[in-house]
């Protein structure tokens, strides 16, 4: 069992769940766009929650960040937005990438085709 013991805990990182963007709505606003995101994410408490999204250009360059400021454990799936992103014309795609507050930023993102 001693032995097992620094496998478990390496194991452990790889039970964490991060946040699935389970829909993304880009709408433009004038100049900008107003991004609404919805998150699903198994929240504990103010220990472990969805902490926040935010919008990528393709090269990684981040347009907009909405931080999330509580844990949402009573409502899930959950949707927040975020006006006045400002997206470089020409534009046609953009990327969503969710936080969690103990796992951090998720390695993956989410590509929206803007309307």
């Amino acid at each position: 069992m001693k032995q097992l013991l620094p496998l478990l805990l390496l194991a452990v990182p790889a039970l964490a769940d991060p946040p699935d963007i389970v829909a993304i709505e880009a709408v433009r606003q004038g100049d900008d766009w107003r991004v609404s995101v919805t998150l699903l994410h198994p929240d504990t408490g103010w220990e472990h929650y969805a902490d926040g999204w935010r919008v990528e250009a393709e090269d990684g360059t981040v347009l907009g960040t909405r931080v999330l400021v509580h844990p949402h454990e009573s409502e899930q799936p959950f949707t927040r937005a975020l006006s006045g992103v400002s997206i470089p014309e020409g534009t046609t795609r953009i990327f969503i990438r969710a936080r969690c507050l103990v796992d951090g930023w998720n390695e993956d993102r989410i590509a929206y085709d803007l309307p």
